[in-house]
């Protein structure tokens, strides 16, 4: 049998001066043998947390019925047309939210230890040096993030702040990704740098301003990379190539405009909540910049923060005028219960856009939705009480075929989540025998 087919490699990158830019997967990248090529096709999981604070109203949360084929609750409508995709789990717990003997009990500390304790599981220690554990997502990084140029990428919506409070090192409260104990891994907010990060041309302040200054482009940088390129490839993978080159363009326009108008307020103090920068233009950018690190095989983890706990946002989309702390806390009144459920909604909306994103990019035979596996949820449960049980989790996703979906999974009470990331590190085939305060792995 003769094979006349060029083969290019998995890990080709188009490279100019100073830039370099992955490939999405073209069949020219597989053997030319067909079972060959279905085997390199099978893609590998990739892993997003998405982290939002404070809580949820969970009477407007929680399915009435568990198993398959239940009724999606008025928070999680907009998942609806994602059914097959959406597990959600009830009754799950954690522990090292709350105040250990001798520590002071109260709403400020429950803040700082909830975002710290998501991912790792941990109970945060207070004092000068930040001590934790690591987090879920660096867990996972260190086992199937390594033969991908980045491990993992870090993202918010929203800037580092320096509000810690309670005698809490700044670091619980900036970062969910924890690659040790000791290591707070920071988060980037501006996509700009995001996308230079992935992509080359670096992402200092330095570099952007040279950047805006010649109003360069990183795919002008590399057209005659794309046309070296585009001679060796078929009219298939040149159809797909094209494509994917539209789509970097357009995304390096959109966070071009965003960079600059950043830029435009670093001498100025800061706006007021909600106001500037636009929610929903940043984050979706951030969930496309992560489309688009997992279609290229940058990374297969990421990791990114709605909002900081204590944020005092203002989702005007929502409809909800006040902020999204002082909105948590309902003070037991159905009105303002019913407020912060349009808060939570209107972040589902956003969950199910970025749904509609993965499903919508294909991932060798499937989508990427069929091969990620989102964890979406909150290490509060009511923002009121900032109590930590039961707290509003979901996942997304089918990992591969690892996870079926249409699920309202019901565990029994105060079931700790951490046995959730050690189940999700299994999922994910990594070995591990416990993460953070596991004691077992759930049925998922």
């Amino acid at each position: 049998m003769f094979i006349t087919r060029k083969h290019l490699s998995r890990r080709a990158m188009l490279r100019g001066s100073g830039a370099a830019l992955a490939l999405p997967l073209l069949d020219a990248m597989l053997p030319a043998c067909t079972a060959l090529a279905a085997s390199a096709a099978r893609p590998r999981s990739r892993f997003v947390s998405i982290y939002i604070p404070h809580g949820a109203t969970l009477a407007r949360w929680t399915p009435a019925s568990d198993g398959k084929n239940f009724e999606f609750s008025p928070i999680l409508k907009p998942l609806e047309p994602w059914r097959d995709y959406v597990n959600v789990l009830s009754n799950l717990a954690h522990a090292p939210v709350g105040p250990l003997a001798g520590e002071d009990a109260g709403g400020a500390e429950n803040h700082n230890r909830a975002i710290a304790a998501f991912l790792t599981g941990a109970h945060p220690v207070k004092g000068e040096r930040a001590y934790v554990g690591a987090s879920v997502d660096q867990v996972a990084a260190q086992a199937i993030g390594q033969d991908t140029p980045l491990p993992s990428i870090e993202l918010s919506v929203e800037p580092a702040g320096l509000n810690c409070g309670s005698g809490f090192n700044c670091a619980y409260n900036n970062t969910l990704a924890w690659k040790s104990a000791t290591l707070p891994l920071p988060m980037e907010n501006n996509p700009q740098t995001v996308f230079e990060n992935l992509f080359g041309d670096g992402s200092t302040a330095e570099t952007r301003n040279k950047r805006r200054e010649l109003s360069g482009s990183l795919l002008d940088s590399l057209l005659e990379e794309v046309d070296r390129l585009n001679k060796n490839l078929s009219l298939a993978d040149r159809s797909s190539f094209d494509d994917y080159l539209q789509e970097v363009r357009e995304i390096e326009r959109r966070t071009a405009l965003v960079d600059a108008k950043l830029s435009q307020n670093l001498e100025l103090p800061d706006a007021p909540a909600g106001i500037a920068p636009d929610f929903a233009t940043r984050l979706e950018l951030l969930f496309d910049l992560q489309v688009l690190a997992f279609k290229t095989d940058m990374t297969r983890i990421s990791t990114l923060m709605l909002a900081r706990e204590l944020s005092n946002a203002v989702y005007a989309a929502s409809g909800v005028t006040e902020g999204f702390h002082t909105c948590s806390h309902h003070s037991h009144l159905e009105e303002n219960k019913l407020k912060f459920a349009a808060i939570n909604q209107y972040h589902i909306t956003q969950l199910a856009k970025f749904a509609d994103k993965l499903a919508q990019t294909p991932d060798g035979e499937h989508s990427l939705l069929d091969n990620t596996v989102v964890l979406y949820g909150s290490g509060l449960s009511d923002g009121n009480e900032h109590s930590f049980d039961p707290l509003p989790v979901l996942l997304l996703g089918k990992a591969a075929g690892r996870l079926e979906g249409d699920r309202h999974l019901r565990f029994p009470p105060q079931t700790p989540m951490s046995n959730l990331l050690l189940s999700l590190l299994h999922v994910l085939d990594v070995p591990r025998d416990s993460i953070g305060d596991s004691t077992d792995t759930l049925a998922i």
